[in-house]
Parts: C-alpha cells; structure tokens; sequence
C-alpha cells in the first residue's frame, strides 16, 4: 500500500498525469481531459469550469504488486492550504515540473517542503512534447534550486515534438558513474567500497542504494515525460513501484488515523477522509478526536479507481467514514477508550518539523505548526440582499469548516462577516461556490493585508473580588509578557492550582485567547506569554430553602466577563508593536530595464537585498505584491518573471493600521460594562 500525493506549479500538468497513470495502470478506459472538463479528480463543476484544481481528491490504481492512492492536489497557491492538509498522510509524493516552464515559484516552497518533511520524492518532468521544452537545462535548474542531489533515471529524445520519448537508463556508464557521485556523497560505506575495490559495487548495489536513499528522502530520481502522450509514463510507474516505501502500519494494533479532509454529502451529512496509521477500523466503532467522540456508520474505501463500501479499512489505507457529526479537519481520530498515538502516528517521529514563520493563521493559537505560510489578506462579505446575512454567515461557516484557514470574523456591532484569504484567486472561487452551493450572491469589499500584534514591553493589572470598581464575583489578574517570535500565546500560573475550580480556570485561559485576537490597534496578538497572578471566587451560596442564590455566588460568566477588562488593561501598560507582512521576492527582467524598475520597487515600499544585470531579490509589503503584479508587464515589456512568498512580519513603518473591532471593546470600560455588566 502507497499513500502517493501528486504535486506541482499551478499548470505544470498534475492533474494530467493523473488521468495518465489511471489509464496506464487499466483503472480507466480512456484518460480524461482538463481542457475538457472530463477528468476523475477535478468533480467540482467549478474545478472543471475554469481548468484548475481546487479540491484535493483520491484515486486508486495498481502497480507492480503496489496497490496506490494517488492524491491530486491543487497547484494554484492560493489554494497551498489543501496540499499543507495532504502532507500529513503522504508515504511519497510526485513532484511535476514544466519541461517549458522549468522551476517556478511554487516548485520551490513546495519541494522545500517536501525534504523538511523527509516525504520520499520522485520528479517528473513534463510536457517534453511542447515546443521549447528543454531537459539539460531543467536538470540544472532542479539541482540548482531544488535539490543538488537529483539522478536523472533515462535519455530523452525529439524535445519539442509529437514524437518526444524518453528511454530508461539500463546500466550506462555516464548514469553508473552520475548515481555513484550522488550516493557516494552520503554513505561512506558505498565511497569506501569504491575506493578499495571498485569491482564491488555491482549494479544491484547501485540500485538498492538509490532504493534505500530515495526512501530516505536524501535522492530524488527524475524521469522526463508528457502526460498528454503518454511518453515516460511507464518508466515512472516502474519507478513508483520500485523506489517508493511502502505505506507502514500494523493493523492488529489499536485503530488510530488522522482527518485531512472533510466534505459535505448529497443530504448535508459530514463525510470525513481520514488515513489509517495503524489498527483496523470497522464500521460501529465509536471514535474519539479530541474532545469529540461519534459513532462510524459508513466506510468507503478507493480502490482501483472506484469508491466501494466496507465493513473495515485496516492500517496504512485511506477511507471516507461517515458517522463523524463534529468532525473537523486535522483531528486525531482514535478507537473511544484508547490513547491516541498523536496528530500522525507513525509520521510524527519522521516528520518532526522547526516551527514555521511566526504567527499563525487568524484564529488559530500557537505559532508556527504549519508547513506553509499563513493568509496574508482579508476582505468583509457582502450579501447582495440583507435578508441574506444569517444564511452567508452559515454558509461560510460550512466553508471554514472544510478548510480551516478561511477564517471566518462575524462582527456583529456593525453586521458584517469577513474571511481571510491567500488571494484573488481564492476570493473569486469563495463567491462562486456561495452561487452555485448555497444560492447566495456576494459582492467583496477591498482586499486589505493582515496584520499582527506583539507586546513590546511587560504590563499587569488585577481587579478584586468585592472592591470597587469590579462588578463582577471574581477575582482575576494578569501579567503580559513578549514571547519568542513563532511562539503563540503560552497560559501560565502562578497561583496555585486549587485556589480555583478547574471549570472556572479553564474559562479564564479560553477566554484570554479569544480576547487576544483583537490586541490595542484590533489585530491578533501573537509571541505572548500570559500569566494569571491573582485568582478568587465565592463559593456557591444557597438560601435556607436549598435554593441557589446567583447574587451571592461566582459563574464562569464573571470570569469571562471580568478576563477582557483585566487582560486589555495589561496589555495597554505593556503596549503593542503592529507588524505587517512581509514577503520575499525573486525579480528576473531585461538587463536594460534594471535603473528604470529599481525606483519603482522603491516606491512600493520593497527592499532589493542583491541585483544582478537580470535579476533583483529581496522583500516587498504583502500589500503591494498584488501592484506590483499588476504593473509588471508594462514596466518589463511583458518580459518580466516575479516569484514572491511570504517570508516574515515586520514592525509597520509609517502609521498604524486600524483594524476595526468586533466585540463590546474591553479598552472603553463604560461601553464594555453597559453592555455585559452583571445583571442581579
């Protein structure tokens, strides 16, 4: 069993491929067309409209004696939030490459990705068949900007043509002397061998070496091909069966997997995808994700390009279950009973990761975690009609739910709902999917950046239980400290652990995250450590009758009410900084155009680190990448390539973006207290 996900540049042909490798392995009769809106994995009308994948989708086939789930991912990056979900359950993964095209942006964070993972790759470089194709030159873009340690695994012939192929090396010498400079690299053993007796290294030794260092994700073959032809196919799939590990698991151990995908069915019901890492879940099994528990009552599992009913799917397979009420994507799943593994199972040792940039995706604590950056952009939803405004917010909701980085903010002082977004791109699919699966007509305000907020300094302030001005039973205090970059919001204590009821502790740490995604400027506040430094509460009074007296005993709601006031009053004697977005940036142009573009990106607010006669690097705002996109072919005479990621956040320079608020504002204490004050 090989769990396989295919990934690539927006356009280089993955979906392709996929309908190729169906085809190929008998799992189809006829390989379908992205052109022609009749592909397997792209299902959503929308998907086959406008010729992209959005959607992650599993097809299964055979190889060799390898049964594979192949997963299709999507290539455009506003959509990196669907492969970051298809990591977590991948045993090896195909990472295409325009033969035209060459490296692109989205080649890069991807494949980066992929080795800090330590996910087996193979490459596969398509579209050999086109005009302009190039093989030599595509090698040394991928060893130059991808991995140094990749083997071309055959020869290509009639580049650019209909008549384009590729031949597997069989024991050539240039390829024995190629794999050996790249083996040798990272086993002293095999360069010892070499050394001392060259005779001893046989071509079985060559192969299970790059089988051994492929599994290890330190080599990554690369095969040439076209998915459109079919040329390369085969050596490809001779490749996956060969070089690829297989997926691990014991499936007489405890049932255990993890969700990465979630939809809706034809009646509204939940269906989760979830890969098993080990045991055997069956149908009737009541499950356990996190502080949820639901009862398995359907399964379905991918086989030879089909979706057939079980009764069971064992360790190392993927399965749509359904059952799984409250579900969400990234949930650990677990047979009720039993301790969970963890987020990955097996993957979690192999696929131990630094955290990632600081700060997460608005609404998620904790920073870092994710392999991909965070959305950048946000822009408020707006219903054509205003009768409409209960059924958007549900209808995002739903949305959210799918995807977790579309964080949904519901403002309810001024009615309106807004959502984060990667970008444009992903705006437009967000309204046409309210069109077609809801019946909901939008409009969008202008796009504005995200940004954040960090403690510059210390700050601390307390209110007492029956000391004026606190209305509220409870006795709470707060210190606010700056936390390393990435870090998130830490919840400490020093006070004692039973000076409080957990319930009444746990309402306090809940509510300090949820009031520190709206810091002094409106922003999250990320990189912070809280402490709770004072604590007190009346214990529950009850009259002679045995009747409970509120006005006389403390409720979570005066925790949850008093929290906001103490917190923001902390947090404005330790003040904020506000940092902006920031992302890096990869400017290749016409050698006589440098002095004239220069002063523009100044303008925009960038930062070149280095230039060269063709080529600019450095950082530019997050806000002005979409400008400078939009004013590139005129400065460059359409001949200018910009590559851009997100790269860090940085102290804003200028004035302080506003971001309005959508709660009662803790900052305004008569405002705050008119509405929420305790009503006795």
């Amino acid at each position: 069993m090989l769990n396989l996900g295919i990934l690539a540049h927006v356009d280089a042909g993955k979906t392709s491929l996929t309908e190729r490798l169906l085809y190929a392995a008998g799992a189809i009769d006829e390989a379908g067309s992205v052109d022609g809106g009749t592909t397997r994995t792209d299902v959503l009308a929308l998907e086959r409209r406008r010729g992209i994948t959005i959607k992650s989708a599993v097809v299964s086939f055979a190889v060799g004696g390898t049964t594979v789930n192949l997963i299709d991912t999507p290539g455009h990056p506003d959509f990196i939030a669907e492969v970051e979900r298809v990591l977590n359950v991948l045993d090896g993964a195909i990472l295409v490459v325009s033969a035209v095209e060459g490296v692109q942006a989205q080649t890069r964070v991807l494949m980066r990705t992929l080795r800090r993972l330590g996910i087996p790759t193979l490459v596969f470089v398509n579209k050999i068949d086109r005009r302009g194709a190039r093989a030599d030159d595509v090698l040394a873009e991928l060893a130059a900007k991808i991995s140094p340690a990749v083997v071309p695994m055959g020869t290509t012939a009639n580049l650019g043509t209909p008549e384009a192929g590729f031949t597997p090396y069989d024991g050539e010498p240039a390829f024995t002397d190629r794999l050996l400079d790249v083996l040798t690299r990272r086993d002293d053993a095999l360069l010892a061998a070499y050394v001392t007796d060259e005779g001893s290294i046989t071509p079985d030794r060559l192969r299970a070496e790059l089988r051994a260092q492929t599994a290890q994700a330190a080599v990554h073959p690369v095969f040439f091909g076209s998915a459109i032809i079919g040329a390369g196919v085969e050596a490809l799939m001779a490749g996956i069966d060969e070089l690829l590990p297989a997926a691990p698991g014991d499936p007489e151990g405890p049932p255990s997997g993890t969700v990465f995908k979630v939809e809706r069915g034809p009646a509204g019901e939940k269906v989760a995808y979830v890969r098993m890492f080990g045991g055997t879940l069956r149908v009737r099994d009541r499950l356990r994700f996190g502080d949820r528990a639901g009862r398995v009552t359907a399964i379905s599992v991918f086989d030879s390009g089909t979706d057939q009913r079980r009764q069971e799917v064992p360790a190392g397979r993927i399965a749509r279950v359904w059952g799984l009420t409250d579900v969400r994507i990234c949930d650990p799943v677990h047979l009720a009973g039993h301790p969970g593994p963890g987020l990955n199972g097996h993957a979690e040792s192999r696929r131990a990761i630094p955290p990632g940039p600081p700060g997460p995706a608005p609404g998620r604590d904790g920073g870092g975690g994710g392999y991909f950056a965070p959305p950048t952009l946000e822009t408020v939803v707006v219903p054509r009609r205003p009768q409409d405004r209960a059924a958007l917010h549900l209808a995002l909701a739903q949305l959210a739910e799918q995807d977790p980085l579309i964080a949904v903010r519901q403002d309810d002082v001024r009615q309106e709902v807004s959502v984060s977004l990667y970008g444009e791109v992903q705006k437009e699919v967000i309204q046409d999917t309210l069109a077609e699966e809801y019946g909901l007509e939008v409009t969008f305000r202008e796009t504005t950046t995200i940004c954040v907020e960090r403690p510059s300094g210390t700050g601390a302030a307390y209110e007492l239980i029956g000391k004026e001005p606190n209305p509220f039973l409870a006795t709470v205090g707060l210190r606010v400290e700056p936390g390393p970059p990435g870090s998130g919001v830490k919840f400490r204590l020093e006070v004692e652990l039973g000076s409080l009821p957990y319930a009444f502790m746990r309402t306090v740490e809940e509510t300090v995250r949820e009031t520190l995604k709206q810091g002094l400027h409106g922003w999250e506040v990320l990189d912070c450590v809280v402490t709770l430094t004072h604590s007190g509460y009346w214990a529950r009074q009850s009259h002679s009758g045995g009747v409970f007296d509120k006005s006389m005993s403390s409720t979570a709601g005066d925790f949850r009410n008093l929290v906001p006031l103490v917190l923001m009053a902390a947090l404005r004697q330790a003040g904020t900084t506000v940092y902006e977005p920031m992302h890096s940036f990869r400017l290749d142009l016409p050698p006589d155009l440098l002095s004239s573009v220069l002063p523009v990106l100044t303008r925009l607010g960038a930062v070149p680190r280095t230039r060269h006669a063709a080529l600019v690097e450095g950082e530019i705002p997050a806000a002005r990448v979409h400008e400078l996109e939009r004013r590139l072919p005129g400065l460059t005479r359409g001949e200018g390539v910009l590559e851009s990621a997100f790269s860090h956040y940085e102290p804003v320079r200028g004035p302080i973006p506003e971001r309005p608020r959508t709660d009662h504002n803790p900052l305004d204490r008569k405002e705050y207290l008119l509405h929420v004050v305790r009503r006795v």
